[in-house]
This record gives structure tokens, C-alpha cells and sequence, in this order.
């Protein structure tokens, strides 16, 4: 089941698999700025990260002296939501704990995805784990969204970044972390886009919660994105090295993979988030299509 979203101008569709942004549409041009999801290349177009992001070393992690096993990015993006609220522009989906996840992610929780689309065409992505638990639960989650960038012309393409400064990067040596391997990312220039960047995975910005905003689109911007992100940890910058994908990702994270020293206990995972019992923490983005 998908909903959709209409402020006029652009049309939004959202699948409840997932809360998973599968489409933003102008409706007068016709023009699509989300990956269609084509399974030969990547078969997925924005899907929402959670209880983890990335991988966990071994696929596995301790929790009071048990082990669990969970894949990459966590399960939301392949659970269905229930939609909770529901507006022309507005719609909350909502994914609680089952029996099913507590064998794989021993905690009660509620997990909200909620989109609004204002008239400036700006869709807000907000993101709320709430703890329904009678102790601390950890969790990390993130956003994963695929933008189309026309094949014949991907390398026209560009990033722009404010604040224009270095930041600090985040290395990944096969799926892990490597905080030994930390480089730099110099945003005073835009980024061109240029598959060879991708050869070893993505680039990730550490963010640090501060408030960062990356504008993809070509120098005479007949169409693009710009995305704002409040106080994600981490951004990475992906697409397929090994494939000719007519996309990009910017990914805002609360969270990342393993390092690869991680000792496999949830509660000394790198950047992972304690939220307390009755609280909830959120993460937020927004999206501005031209």
C-alpha cells in the first residue's frame, strides 16, 4: 500500500513498506527525482535505517550475555509501517516492537517516521524512536534517499556544501569502521561527481550533529535537491562504483557501522544512542526539490 502526498505542485508517494519515499513528482513537468528502485542496479529508493546503520561486525551483537543476529541497516526498511496520521500533506507511519523483532532486537519500542510537505515544495523527514520500555534501549537510524542524476549526464552533476569548510571524514575498511583512517573532505570547492570516488564505498562526513546542507544539481540548476540536515552524526555520499546507476544517495545518519576493533556489546557500539525509558530521540531532514 503506498499514500500520497499533494501540495499542488509536486506529488509525493511514501510505501508503508519501509515508510519508504518511493517517488517525488512536479506535476506539471512530469520530472521524477527519486530513483525508480530498478533491482538490476539497486533495488531500493529511499529506505529508512534502523535499529542499526551499516553492519555490525559478524552480522551479530551481545546483549546481556546473549547474541543476536541482525543484517545490515537493521529491519525497518523491510517491515511494514502503520500510518497513525494522515493529511494532505502530512502522514505519520509508525513501527512497533513484535515478537518477531524482540528475537533479533530484545526491546520494546515505537519507531516514527513522519513526512510533511509545506507549500515552498520542502518535504521535512523526521525521524523518533520512543523507548516503551522499563529500561534503556540502544538504537541508531538513518535516511538513504536515491536522487536521479540522468545517466548522460552524471558528471555535470555537482554537490555543494554549507558551511563551506573541511570536515572530518569517516573511513570504512571493507563494511567496518576504522577510526585510524579518518580523512578529510574539502567542501570550499563543489563536488563533481565522478564514479571513481566510489571505488571504495562511500565518502562519510562526520557531521557531529551540527546543522549541514548539500545542494545536488547541475551549475545552471534546471532541476535538483537540496537537503538540510539539523543534527545528523554522519552524511555519506554514495552510488554504485561498479554499475552505471543514474543516481546519488545523501545519506544523514545518527549512527554507523562497527568499528573494527568493536568488542560486539550494543552498549559499547560506536556512536550508538541510549534513549531512556518513556523518551524519545529524533533526527531530522528536509528536502527542497527545484
Amino acid at each position: 500500500m503506498t499514500v500520497t502526498l499533494d501540495n499542488g505542485r509536486l506529488v509525493v508517494t511514501i510505501s508503508e513498506h519501509g515508510a519508504e519515499l518511493t517517488s517525488v513528482q512536479n506535476k506539471e513537468t512530469g520530472f521524477e527525482y527519486i530513483w525508480e528502485g530498478d533491482p538490476t542496479i539497486w533495488g531500493r529508493h529511499a529506505p529508512n535505517l534502523f535499529p542499526i546503520v551499516g553492519r555490525l561486525k559478524g552480522d551479530r551483537y551481545k546483549y546481556r550475555d546473549k547474541t543476536y543476529f541482525m543484517t545490515q541497516h537493521g529491519f525497518a526498511r523491510d517491515d511494514d509501517f502503520k500510518i497513525v496520521e494522515k493529511t494532505d500533506t502530512t502522514v505519520r507511519l509508525r513501527l512497533v516492537d513484535t515478537e518477531e523483532t524482540r528475537s533479533i532486537y530484545p526491546f520494546h519500542f515505537q519507531f516514527d517516521v513522519v513526512f510533511r510537505l509545506t507549500e515552498q515544495d520542502t518535504l521535512g523527514v523526521v525521524y523518533a524512536v520512543t523507548n516503551t520500555d522499563t529500561h534503556d534501549i540502544f538504537c541508531s537510524f538513518g535516511g538513504h534517499p536515491a536522487f536521479n542524476v540522468p545517466l548522460e549526464s552524471f558528471g555535470d552533476y555537482y554537490i555543494n556544501v554549507d558551511p563551506r569548510r573541511k570536515y572530518p571524514t569517516a573511513k570504512l575498511v571493507g563494511p567496518y569502521l576504522d577510526n585510524n583512517l579518518e580523512g578529510v573532505f574539502d567542501a570550499n570547492q563543489p563536488l563533481r561527481l565522478d564514479r571513481d570516488d566510489y571505488r571504495e564505498d562511500a565518502k562519510i562526513l562526520r557531521t557531529e550533529g551540527n546543522p549541514i546542507t548539500f545542494v545536488l544539481s547541475k551549475k545552471a540548476q534546471s532541476h535538483g535537491v537540496t537537503m538540510h540536515v539539523q543534527d545528523a552524526k554522519f552524511v555519506g555520499i554514495w552510488t554504485p562504483y561498479a554499475k552505471d546507476a543514474p543516481f546519488v544517495c545523501i545519506e544523514p545518519w545518527w549512527g554507523i557501522a562497527d568499528t573494527v576493533d568493536a568488542d560486539g556489546n550494543i552498549k559499547h557500539k560506536y556512536a550508538i544512542n541510549h534513549v531512556a525509558p518513556a523518551q524519545t530521540y529524533t533526527g531530522s531532514y528536509t528536502l527542497t526539490f527545484f
